[in-house]
């Protein structure tokens, strides 16, 4: 039964993964098409720029400069282009996309009924349980605000991560060690996961504020996107709520180190690194909320700070050694 189950489980990520690498590139597709003309689209937003434009005229009177108005129709033109075009592409995305989480999360419980605990107690387990985490956040995000334009990113980044678990960490069902015997594991790691999921969103937002103030010509997709104050304060409240679960992580970590190895501080790298990570990411909060700090350096501490994260699973645990390292290849 329990080979069964683990066959299934397999075969549920391989077939998640396929189904991700469809929403990817409909979410690729969706942005290009957001910078191809499209003859078809042509009178619909002429029309829809010219009442924008009447309607600014008589809100604002007739004072309103030909640059205004120039500017007025680019900024609806754009919008409703963004709208239009992306629209079909963006739905075929979201359906492959749940499709996949769907599988994904199957795959990760049968991964879990398998070795009758929680999928994650090793690299390959926690990948599995972690990219699902960030494909959920993001999924459900979309109820408080529109990101899908962050599809691209964040089924790049599950798919990668699932790729490099599934083909270099797997490893088959094997009794706990005596450390991870504990409620806490069932804690510790899922609020974890959840707080790297809501720093992924962030960063993600951070990159996108970058390369809007930067105003590449090249992207012009970037015109359909809000504008880069309003991505910064998005990616502030995703961060803020990341930053509540990673502080309770640490706080549980210290309390599970305890319960483990009878000290709640052993300047284990692992330790060392959630902590760094945390110190990051208060100083982005700090700063941002205190000093003023605004633009592109709060986007690069975003972005350094799951930089950070993301060292911490890969780099931590793969080349340094220490408590939290069972056979190379666990948390």
């Amino acid at each position: 039964m329990t080979g069964q189950l683990i066959t299934l489980s397999l075969v549920a990520i391989w077939s998640a993964m396929a189904v991700y690498a469809l929403a990817f590139i409909a979410f690729t597709i969706d942005l290009a098409r957001r910078t191809a003309p499209a003859s078809e689209d042509v009178v619909v937003r002429s029309a829809a720029a010219d009442s924008a434009l009447s309607y600014e005229t008589m809100t604002e009177g007739s004072s309103s400069s030909g640059r205004g108005s120039t500017a007025v129709l680019e900024r609806t033109a754009a919008r409703v282009d963004g709208t239009l075009r992306s629209s079909k592409w963006t739905r075929i995305a979201m359906a492959f996309t749940v499709i996949a989480w769907i599988l994904h999360v199957g795959g990760t419980v049968l991964r879990g009924l398998a070795a009758g605990r929680v999928p994650w107690a090793n690299m390959f387990e926690f990948s599995l349980t972690a990219t699902a985490i960030v494909v959920g956040v993001f999924l459900a995000v979309q109820f408080w605000q529109d990101l899908k334009f962050l599809g691209a990113y964040v089924v790049a980044f599950a798919l990668l991560l699932l790729g490099l678990a599934t083909v270099n960490f797997y490893v088959d069902v094997i009794p706990l060690p005596p450390a991870l015997q504990s409620y806490w594991l069932v804690i510790h790691v899922f609020v974890a996961s959840l707080g790297t999921g809501f720093f992924a969103l962030g960063a993600g937002l951070s990159i996108a504020q970058l390369l809007q103030a930067g105003g590449s010509k090249r992207l012009k997709f970037l015109g359909t996107l809000p504008s880069a104050v309003t991505l910064e304060n998005m990616a502030y409240r995703l961060i803020v709520v990341g930053f509540v679960f990673w502080t309770f992580t640490l706080i549980a970590g210290a309390i599970w180190a305890e319960h483990a190895w009878g000290r709640y501080w052993g300047w284990d790298t692992k330790e060392v690194w959630t902590f760094i990570i945390w110190v990051i990411f208060a100083g982005y909060i700090h700063a941002r909320a205190t000093r003023g700090w605004r633009g592109s350096r709060s986007a690069s501490l975003a972005i350094i700070g799951f930089a950070a994260v993301i060292f911490n699973f890969t780099i931590v645990n793969l080349f340094f050694k220490g408590l939290h390292a069972y056979s190379g290849i666990s948390m």
